[in-house]
């Protein structure tokens, strides 16, 4: 029987240290992980959670179903792992909230990283819509913990505002709300929108149009 390779005679001038080997280890486990996760993102969002398998998934993703099991233990972890960074970088968007004191400039921010963020990951959008659709089987725990403080303190810092008169007076969460169902619509309503486009997805003009135009109703619909 032959042995597997290992490289190269392990000697003093070539012997991999081990923080070197670790460090190998780490970056061929996270490539594998992101390599899944993009086509499970894509799998769920086209098939739902009952509708998607693993085996589907690792097809897509081009890996044996064993390194699906291997890194994500079952069906349910991988895609609760997909739903809560696709929110996780939905918040993040919203760290201009942290960078500026005026409403204009940062709801500006928001909106624009928010749309961005649907045209550059469209079934991460449709595949939360789904999930939200479907009462939140999945989710509710990180919705009702994590989105919800982190939704309540943006609403402190519009309250803020509005007590200063540095915007109209409404009400914070319809605000959000609104953001939300905007920037979103663009992923979720994406083959709506191409219809509607002559059958052509949004061009980059046409897109960074229809960013200025949210942005500019919102912001003039709360006195920005």
């Amino acid at each position: 029987m032959t042995p597997l390779k290992t490289g190269s005679k392990t000697d003093s001038k070539t012997a991999v240290k081990p923080a070197q080997n670790g460090a190998h280890k780490a970056a061929i486990r996270q490539e594998n992980e992101e390599q899944i996760l993009a086509a499970a993102e894509k799998v769920f969002a086209d098939y739902g959670f009952k509708g998607a398998t693993t085996a589907l998934i690792a097809e897509v993703a081009n890996v044996p179903k064993a390194n699906v099991h291997y890194y994500f233990s079952t069906k349910e972890a991988l895609y609760r792992r997909i739903m809560e960074d696709v929110c996780d970088h939905w918040l993040e968007a919203a760290m201009t909230f942290d960078n500026s004191a005026d409403p204009a400039i940062i709801l500006r921010g928001y909106i624009e990283a928010k749309m961005d963020l649907s045209r550059a990951r469209p079934y991460g959008s449709r595949l939360w819509a789904h999930e939200i659709i479907r009462g939140a089987k999945f989710s509710s725990d990180y919705i009702s913990t994590t989105v919800k403080n982190w939704l309540d303190s943006r609403v402190v810092v519009i309250r803020g505002w509005i007590a200063e008169g540095k915007m109209d007076h409404i009400e914070p969460y319809s605000l959000m709300y609104m953001i939300f169902a905007t920037t979103q619509h663009y992923a979720d309503f994406g083959a709506q929108i191409e219809i509607f486009n002559n059958d052509q997805p949004l061009s980059e003009t046409q897109f960074a149009e229809a960013k200025e135009n949210v942005v500019r109703i919102i912001l003039k619909g709360v006195g920005l």
